[in-house]
């Protein structure tokens, strides 16, 4: 414990799983993405082109989702025990459609008729766009707060199904399918990569439309957010994020225009690292709003250490084996070519 009596340890894990958090979030959600875009590409190559894109990584995209909810549950015990039974219904639906999707990822270039791979197409694309709405019902729920009473959760069954929520999840299905076209722009040719530029514009300004209508709903779920946001000092931190959006509005039409490959998806990924900003402006410092800390929900220093350790050791290999792989299958994938 004596290495790290210097450390802010709650406040080390927070930034260690905030990372996590966005990790899986840039990372998984292109792929996701991809699976959401199968609901308008009908062809089987292309379909076949669309998941060789991410065949190589979309199993280690989610490892910083086991990091996220393995660190909550091993270093802020109180939040997990407080968000768990509040959130039990979207986080059981994220998980068994990462389960189903997964499946549908390995059995679809094995079904022996046009029929089954269909089916498992489906299967892959329906997945897809359940774990992202799921993510997205689950961000909204926390953002508009737990009902916690004696370091426990007091809410009903159905607290988090709100019309903010529904609001959030919608957002995060648009904004997925966004990174997916982008994506596939960059690691696609021809007539593919043509259609997925104009999916990309008609996504990008529904993602943005979106953005502002969260941004303004947001301050009004609590006095607290709306003072964050528009007070001094915090105005400081919020005031860049709106001109940022849109200059990375500017860089994304532009690089559609003149046919950049990387600029859209750079630019749309910007988009999600500022909305990620705006929620941690919006929750610090807690944990589960609007009662709990991170301090607060933190399990004793020495647990924190110790897990600690191991962190320091796992997360640079995370990141090198993530980077290796991403190098590795870099370029153009095309038709007939990759995962079988």
């Amino acid at each position: 414990m004596s290495i790290f009596h210097w450390l802010d340890l709650p406040l080390v894990w927070a930034g260690l799983l905030g990372f996590a958090v966005l990790a899986y979030v840039v990372l998984d959600g292109f792929d996701l993405g991809t699976g959401i875009l199968f609901a308008v590409e009908r062809r089987a190559d292309d379909r076949a082109t669309m998941m060789n894109t991410i065949a190589p990584v979309w199993d280690g995209n989610e490892t910083w989702l086991v990091l996220g909810g393995g660190g909550l549950f091993a270093v802020f015990p109180l939040a997990y025990a407080t968000l768990m039974p509040a959130l039990y219904p979207t986080i059981i639906a994220m998980l068994l459609a990462l389960i189903f999707r997964g499946v549908a990822f390995e059995f679809r270039f094995r079904a022996a008729s046009g029929r089954g791979r269909a089916a498992w197409d489906f299967a892959f694309f329906a997945g897809s766009t359940l774990a992202a709405f799921a993510q997205g019902l689950t961000l909204g729920g926390v953002l508009q707060g737990v009902h916690v009473a004696g370091r426990a959760y007091a809410g009903g069954w159905w607290d988090w199904l709100t019309g903010f929520t529904i609001l959030c999840g919608i957002a995060i299905v648009v904004g997925y399918a966004l990174l997916g076209a982008t994506w596939l722009i960059w690691r696609t040719e021809g007539a593919l990569q043509r259609r997925c530029r104009r999916y990309a514009a008609n996504l990008g300004a529904a993602t943005l439309a979106l953005i502002v209508v969260v941004s303004l709903w947001t301050p009004m779920l609590d006095p607290v957010f709306a003072h964050r946001w528009f007070s001094w000092p915090g105005i400081l931190l919020t005031s860049p994020v709106p001109i940022l959006v849109v200059l990375l509005a500017v860089g994304f039409w532009r690089g559609l225009a003149r046919h950049h490959h990387l600029t859209p998806f750079l630019c749309a990924l910007g988009w999600f690292v500022l909305g990620y900003a705006g929620l941690g402006i919006s929750l610090y410092p807690h944990i589960v709003p609007p009662d709990i800390t991170i301090w607060q929900a933190a399990a004793p220093p020495e647990s924190q250490a110790f897990i600690l350790v191991g962190a320091l050791v796992l997360v640079p290999i995370i990141l090198l084996y993530t980077a290796f792989a991403y190098y590795v299958f870099r370029g153009k994938v095309r038709q007939g070519e990759g995962y079988h």
